[in-house]
């Protein structure tokens, strides 16, 4: 996992309109950048809702939202249109920005295990240096959790 002050390394993935995305479009403004398992599912499909409406509070404290998971860009399309979502969803397919970024990890559930997205959400700054980290994700407010961490 990476710490406060971590500069992102340059990428490239998809977004869910199958364009390119790089350091450079996280540059310029801060950014919440949010690392979810998979789409469609109860608990991200609640962080994601609960992001889109705090969308505009965020953006008046001049923050845009990037979402990634290791989905396909075409699932990203479907769960953008099935819940309205209001913001970039980054495909990750092949995990080098999980991966970069410390979330790509071995997880265990009912016995098994596997590697996975493990969700978190970083605050960056407008160079796209990370500010604050978010480890336990409050999937129902992940935007009034973000909020209290921007107002302390």
């Amino acid at each position: 996992m990476v710490d406060i002050g971590y500069q992102l390394e340059d990428f490239s993935v998809k977004t869910e309109a199958g364009v390119d995305f790089t350091l450079a479009d996280l540059k310029g403004s801060p950014t919440v950048l949010y690392f979810y398992p998979k789409d469609n599912t109860s608990g991200c499909t609640l962080e994601a809702k609960s992001l889109r409406d705090g969308k505009e509070e965020l953006k008046r404290r001049g923050y845009k939202i990037v979402g990634v998971s290791p989905d396909s860009v075409k699932s990203h399309q479907g769960f953008c249109a099935k819940h309205e979502l209001n913001f970039t969803l980054l495909a990750d397919t092949d995990h080098t920005l999980s991966e970069s970024m410390g979330v790509w990890q071995l997880k265990r559930m009912y016995g098994r295990e596997y590697m996975g997205i493990v969700r978190t959400t970083f605050l960056l700054d407008d160079a796209a240096r990370v500010t604050h980290i978010i480890n336990k994700v409050d999937t129902k407010d992940s935007f009034g959790q973000i909020v209290k961490l921007l107002d302390k």
